[in-house]
């Protein structure tokens, strides 16, 4: 699965999924630490859709947020 919008481009983000260890200072600790961060994807919400591209119907993945906005054209 192609895991980018046709109509905007938005993609997969990059980011780290954090490990915190240790009593928080409001609950009467000395703070949490960062023990490790592994790396991960953030991948936009895509869905399947056959729109119009140049008078011609195609399946293209859109996503979510241009699909509210009305950003295409159904086929």
């Amino acid at each position: 699965m192609l895991r980018k919008c046709f109509v905007c481009g938005k993609g997969p983000l990059t980011g780290k999924r954090v490990v915190r260890k240790g009593l928080a200072k409001a609950k009467g600790g000395t703070g949490e630490k960062i023990v490790r961060a592994t790396k991960r994807l953030f991948l936009p919400n895509l869905h399947k859709m056959k729109i119009l591209i140049n008078n011609q119907a195609k399946r293209v993945y859109i996503c979510t947020k241009c699909l509210k906005t009305g950003k295409y054209q159904k086929a």
